[in-house]
């Protein structure tokens, strides 16, 4: 074997384990549902919705009535239906229907390759395609969601006209920012976090900017609520900055909470009222 070959050879393995490296350290973490809504006294049917690709979703369909207006609550990466149950409980209690849905890899819901805010937000069609079929279109509809799950939910509402509202909580302004601060983190070489950033972008199937929720926000119809944790070390409060500011024909209203952090969905739960009231002006 000459020089050239074994060079050949030793590129393409470190071409393969920075492919794999990438696909594992992107990875959604899984984790199940250990409780329920009935945990709160909610009742609920646990119900399987179909998504692309011929994957189902895992859901918990909490009804408050035929005429109540319906909100979609999506959870952020790595997280599930669960994770939202601190503001299903005060939302429910204010006679919405509510829809809780675990993305694709996610919870109980079907394992289906990579996940994506793309991906996200065809689970969140589906979803909503659901709903349709189950309702018949009769009631208001409005999206709820967290993180990656809010960066979708305005994916979704800004290529539909049938969305009453949406909340988005902690959403990220730009893929391509929260990309670069990650890989910030882990002292990559400069060249490094180029190709990585180009091959998410490729293995996704979109660009970052097409995608980004700063931009897709000119896109909605609807009223907006962004709420992000003053203490979000995760996605900085700038990003809410800027994704409120850069449309100026169709400014989402803003709702800072003082000393939440990313996570922090029982922070944001204290002020459920303010949620609730902008819910009602949009959809009852």
């Amino acid at each position: 074997m000459n020089l050239l070959a074994i060079l050949l050879g030793i590129v393409l393995l470190v071409v393969a384990a920075t492919i794999a490296a990438i696909h594992l350290g992107f990875r959604a973490p899984r984790l199940r549902e250990q409780g329920s809504p009935a945990g709160l006294g909610l009742a609920f049917d646990s119900v399987w919705i179909p998504t692309a690709r011929d994957k189902r979703l895992f859901a918990w369909w909490l009804p408050a009535g035929d005429a109540a207006p319906t909100l979609l609550m999506l959870h952020g990466w790595g997280g599930n239906a669960e994770v939202m149950l601190p503001l299903a409980a005060p939302l429910r209690r204010a006679g919405f229907n509510l829809l809780l849905l675990d993305a694709r890899n996610h919870g109980r819901s079907d394992a289906d390759g990579h996940s994506s805010l793309p991906r996200f937000a065809e689970d969140v069609d589906a979803a909503l395609d659901w709903l349709k079929r189950r309702d018949g279109a009769r009631a208001p509809v409005a999206l709820l969601g967290h993180s990656v799950g809010a960066g979708a939910v305005l994916l979704a509402a800004s290529r539909r006209d049938d969305i009453a509202a949406v909340i988005a909580i902690a959403a990220f302004a730009h893929p391509e920012w929260t990309m670069r601060r990650y890989l910030d983190r882990r002292w990559l070489p400069r060249a490094l976090r180029w190709v990585i950033l180009r091959y998410v972008e490729w293995v996704i199937g979109h660009r970052y900017a097409d995608i980004a929720p700063m931009n897709r926000v000119c896109h909605l119809r609807c009223p907006v609520l962004l709420v992000h944790g003053t203490r979000d070390s995760t996605v900085p409060v700038s990003d809410a900055l800027a994704i409120q500011e850069n449309c100026p024909t169709h400014r989402p209203e803003l709702l800072l909470i003082e000393g939440a952090g990313h996570d922090s969905v029982e922070e944001i739960e204290r002020h459920a009222d303010k949620l609730i009231r902008f819910l009602d002006k949009a959809t009852r």
